[in-house]
């Protein structure tokens, strides 16, 4: 199946769309790739949803991408004795060690990680910021607080840190557990949340080895400010709006989109840009004006994918969210200034071999007017360069292995093919003639492009280019 846009799209599964018939209608309508919740979802039930969209993709002969979302640390408060106490801003609540239910004056916090690192004059936002107090003395094992903003406070209700930075990492023994059982099911991508530094990334890149792909979610303010750093760890990048917000003040969210969005794009990382973008689609079938204008500043902006959450998770029209958010995409993309933007953003070329063949092969293909850029990958990370360097013409990635093709599906721009690996130079050029004719890329009589390295099947060796005719069998014609 060929899309007729460059932007990926990212449906979460739940509820309203976990049965088979449910995860084809979402495909056909526009998915490329589904996220699992694990925040939500218990491993037998994430294994089921795998082995469904692995049905999927192999009834519609394409490969699809599967993303697990690990919940991160969730920060809560306790519970109180009546359930919910009312304050007033002025008001003194000391949150401490003591498991004893609260009252107005005192709630037990059940992590001393938060307790340790917070310092008079930072923030806590509890319930996403509806609770807004101000630490005013911290012995370690108790912060008093005033409160700043807000009227009530109940059981359970998760707290946000904007100005601590915690001493404990970003996985939980519940993330352990999810990440060993989501790795058994062989899935494409990781993603992990609340991410305050690099160093948030070291245990999860050790227990996975290699086998996913790391998304790091940037949700809080600590990993902004360390942003390059984080992006240089990871292998994709998630601008998580919802928590960011709660986190950031509402108004320099627009701006740290673009920023986390463009500095995505320099590294050559895929970069998504998630929550709330057709929030209103979950009880209506159609979108308001705003949220189309939300989903299509991210696509001007050349993010390599747009997310839908609870939309297509729990709406009640979660296969017209898909459809909505494949039609703004494919508009934006047909409009003029489109190509001008995405051009303007270009990022420099790094000096790399790779990047140098990336970077010819983009601009001989626009010289040309070819058909498509076809370019032999084993690890994907070829397919990425070519996706970096955003042409105007479809790229064709081809690789013998599975998990390869399955992690590029994120890629803005990437169609991608499993191929068995090319036995010469020659073959190598009609596989990729007779491949783009096979997908519609191309037509007998076109010119393509091809990228590979040379010894072929040299790991991380982009050093060919190749231009080819297409001939009237729609093999290479010499």
């Amino acid at each position: 199946m060929k899309r007729n846009r460059r932007v990926k799209i990212l449906a979460t599964l739940g509820p309203a769309s976990s049965d088979e018939a449910m995860i084809r209608k979402l495909f056909d309508a526009g998915a490329d790739v589904f996220r699992i919740n694990m925040s939500h979802t218990e491993h037998d039930a994430m294994r089921e949803l795998v082995r469904r969209i692995r049905n999927v993709e192999a009834s519609v002969g394409r490969p699809i991408g599967i993303l697990a979302d690990l919940q991160g640390p969730k920060l809560r408060v306790g519970k109180f004795k009546d359930g919910k106490v009312d304050l007033a801003p002025g008001d003194i609540i000391t949150l401490d060690d003591n498991p004893e239910p609260g009252d107005a004056t005192r709630v037990y916090l059940p992590h001393p990680d938060i307790l340790e690192s917070v310092r008079p004059g930072h923030r806590l936002l509890i319930d996403d910021g509806r609770l807004h107090l101000v630490a005013l003395e911290c012995d370690g094992r108790s912060i008093r607080c005033m409160v700043v903003a807000g009227t009530r406070i109940s059981d359970k209700k998760g707290v946000s840190l904007p100005d601590t930075l915690l001493t404990s990492g970003a996985l939980t023994d519940k993330d352990r557990r999810d990440l060993d059982a989501v790795l058994a099911e062989n899935v494409d991508w990781l993603a992990l949340s609340f991410i305050q530094r690099p160093e948030d990334l070291a245990e999860a890149r050790k227990l996975s080895r290699g086998r996913v792909g790391l998304l790091s979610k940037i949700e809080k303010p600590q990993a902004v400010e360390r942003l390059d750093e984080i992006i240089e760890m990871s292998d994709a990048i998630m601008v998580a709006r919802g928590d960011l917000g709660v986190e950031m003040p509402l108004e320099q969210v627009p701006g740290i989109q673009k920023r986390i969005t463009r500095a995505a794009r320099r590294a050559g990382k895929p970069v998504v840009v998630a929550t709330q973008m057709l929030e209103s689609m979950i009880t209506a079938p159609v979108p308001t004006r705003a949220e189309v204008s939300d989903v299509s500043i991210a696509v001007f902006e050349g993010a390599d994918a747009v997310m839908l959450s609870a939309e297509s998770a729990a709406g009640q029209y979660p296969v017209e969210a898909v459809a909505t958010m494949d039609r703004i995409a494919v508009e934006v993309e047909k409009d003029p200034l489109y190509s001008g933007i995405i051009f303007a953003q270009r990022p420099t070329a790094e000096p790399t071999g790779a990047d140098a063949v990336s970077l010819a092969a983009r601009q001989i293909a626009e010289t040309l007017k070819v058909a498509a850029i076809v370019t032999y990958t084993g690890s994907g990370a070829s397919g990425l360069r070519m996706s970096r360097e955003r042409p105007q013409i479809p790229i064709l990635p081809l690789s013998p292995i599975e998990s390869t093709v399955r992690r590029l599906s994120l890629g803005w721009g990437l169609h991608c093919i499993i191929s068995e690996d090319a036995k010469d130079m020659e073959d190598m050029v009609d596989k990729a003639c007779r491949l783009a004719v096979e997908h519609g890329f191309a037509q007998p009589g076109e010119r393509i492009i091809v990228t590979a390295g040379v010894p072929l099947g040299t790991p991380g060796a982009t050093n060919m280019i190749r231009i080819a005719y297409v001939g009237s069998d729609g093999a290479h014609a010499a």
